[in-house]
């Protein structure tokens, strides 16, 4: 069982990094540009949040080897993303991003490691921090609801890649089934809700790939949704 579980686990972080890496074509435009242009800072913050978290809750966790490794390249990753964000952003769009991060990852971060390391022990602090993780995972798989409005008004896939969708639908469901051998409740529930919510996107995907509305997805804006803001899979955290 022991072997199972690791072998599922190391293909979940294997799914995971490549969810993780779909920005790097948005970002390559942005330094191309050398500009943010629509976008928004909010989703690299709050992933990077989470990935802290995750592997908080990895590193507090018996033989949490597996979620460390994924989530820390989580923060690297994240981490990146918002060092070029803050590079190439108009000033006013720099200082919120830099609220933001202050808050996030200062702010939060640090108020859950302190509190939890003071507050809590044992088991007890291991649940605290799961909750939390958990609860902001369900946060980051909630994010497609906009997408998804977005691609039945529209009737247009133009904005839910097919492969980014298929990516985040087998990372829910990689991590449910590691979460269910190993027992673990707080990587389960947010992991369940993303392989029904990756599910429901590649039902529509199917729904309407044939849809006149469809036009030809340039390159550079497979990974983008109007107004700016990402498709989902790009910043979801993965456990």
């Amino acid at each position: 069982m022991e072997a199972l579980l690791f072998l599922i686990g190391v293909t979940a972080n294997v799914i995971s990094i490549l969810v993780f890496c779909s920005p790097i074509k948005t970002f390559r435009r942005i330094v191309k540009n050398k500009s943010t242009e629509g976008f928004e800072p909010a989703p690299y913050a709050i992933t990077l949040l989470s990935c802290s978290l995750w592997s908080y809750y990895g590193v507090s966790k018996p033989d949490g080897l597996l979620i460390v490794t994924v989530n820390g390249v989580g923060v690297a990753l994240e981490a990146i993303y918002v060092t070029l964000f803050l590079t190439f952003a108009a000033p006013p769009l720099r200082a919120k991003t830099c609220i933001l991060v202050a808050i996030l990852e200062v702010g939060v971060l640090g108020a859950v490691i302190t509190a939890t390391s003071l507050a809590f022990h044992g088991s007890t602090r291991l649940m605290v921090i799961g909750f939390l993780s958990a609860f902001l995972n369900v946060l980051m798989y909630g994010s497609p609801l906009m997408s998804m409005e977005t691609v039945i008004a529209t009737r247009s896939i133009e904005y839910m890649p097919f492969l980014l969708s298929f990516f985040l639908f087998l990372n829910g469901g990689i991590w449910t089934i590691y979460a269910i051998l190993d027992k673990d409740i707080f990587i389960g529930v947010p992991n369940g809700i993303g392989l029904i919510l990756g599910t429901i996107q590649l039902f529509l995907y199917f729904y309407y790939m044939n849809s006149k509305a469809n036009e030809e997805i340039r390159p550079e804006e497979a990974l983008l949704v109007p107004n700016g803001i990402e498709e989902q899979g790009e910043e979801t955290d993965i456990i």
